[in-house]
């Protein structure tokens, strides 16, 4: 099924010279460019060669491709990362200067790309960076709350004293709720709970930590896990977690994509993979379900590590992360003209 969807990466010359035509919305202009921002960064896990995912990706040609759909890209590149020689652990809490320092940097660049009224696209890179790149999109909501739809089959909720591992990619959620306590050295630009708990759902969730369970209750956030993708369908599951984060449907939505949400036969070259994930038609529902309400303001596709799978594996991975890239930013199955979001005021 991947390959035959992919192909519509090849067909996208077949799209109405429409697309590329001014429009308008009852409220104005409508945003037609999205800016890509290249985060090839590993430091928030152990695991070699996620760093290089965004390279495969840019590889399969997205930024054509999402030329190609009607969208002006300005492409950012890819950031450089800063690494610290003296970096010590804070207790378990691996690279905190390095990944916070990372993440400050993706923040700024995001922001900065928001502030213009783009819609913007983060590649990865590890799960860490989204700490940078959702703080910068609740920034840019100008006082409008943000709703958040992070799709992974993680929580990425742990905290200081709860986190096992101390791998930070599995920690980012904490600070943007404020479930994060510590003045943990590296993270002092983070404005803590800039993200309102009731503001952001899971999808796709199957391997919680003891810790983050009990934060996830403590903070009352709505999560819908594969039990509830299974009970109810991923239409029903959608149209909930829209109902839960933004029920008047006003909000400006950040969606952020791991991978490894995927079940492993679908996207096997990510660096945790769980079984029992998302179908490929189930994660590009996603994508496409929020795509349609017009709101969504900026995306993160993160974990594709071509170093963990043979050549087919990491390309497969590589091409259906911009597959969703592409769903996210107004593909469907049956070509059409893209329906393009209006402008931040």
């Amino acid at each position: 099924t991947w390959d035959l969807f992919c192909t519509n990466a090849n067909n996208l010359d077949t799209m109405s010279a429409q697309a590329r035509k001014k429009q308008k919305t009852d409220d104005g202009e409508v945003c037609k460019t999205v800016s890509v921002v290249g985060c090839p960064f590993s430091g928030g896990q152990p695991k070699g060669g996620v760093d290089l995912g965004v390279e495969h990706m840019r590889g399969q040609g997205l930024v054509k491709q999402l030329s190609k759909l009607g969208w002006t890209v300005e492409d950012c590149g890819d950031l450089y990362f800063r690494t610290f020689e003296n970096d010590p652990p804070y207790g378990v809490v691996k690279r905190p200067r390095y990944v916070g320092g990372a993440c400050k940097q993706v923040y700024e660049t995001c922001l900065a790309e928001a502030k213009k009224g783009n819609v913007v696209l983060t590649l990865g890179g590890d799960h860490s960076i989204g700490l940078g790149t959702v703080a910068a999109s609740a920034r840019a909501a100008t006082g409008d709350d943000l709703a958040v739809v992070w799709v992974d089959a993680h929580a990425d909720i742990n905290n200081s004293e709860t986190t096992d591992s101390g791998n930070i990619h599995g920690m980012p959620m904490a600070w943007l709720v404020g479930a994060e306590k510590k003045d943990v050295p590296g993270f002092e630009w983070v404005s803590k709970g800039c993200v309102k708990p009731e503001n952001l759902v899971y999808i796709g969730l199957r391997d919680i930590d003891m810790g983050e369970r009990t934060i996830l209750a403590e903070y009352g956030i709505k999560v819908f896990s594969m039990y509830e993708v299974d009970k109810y369908g991923i239409g029903k599951v959608v149209d909930l977690a829209l109902d839960h984060v933004n029920p008047k449907r006003n909000k400006p939505i950040h969606l952020s994509f791991d991978v490894d949400a995927m079940d492993p036969d679908i996207c096997p070259a990510t660096g945790t993979p769980v079984r029992g994930g998302l179908t490929f038609r189930e994660g590009h529902y996603i994508c496409e379900a929020l795509w349609e309400t017009g709101l969504v303001r900026a995306i993160d596709i993160v974990e594709v590590n071509p170093n963990l799978g043979n050549t087919h594996q990491s390309e497969q991975t590589a091409q259906i992360g911009c597959s969703l890239a592409r769903a996210s930013l107004g593909e469907t199955l049956v070509l059409k003209e893209v329906k393009f979001p209006p402008k931040r005021r």
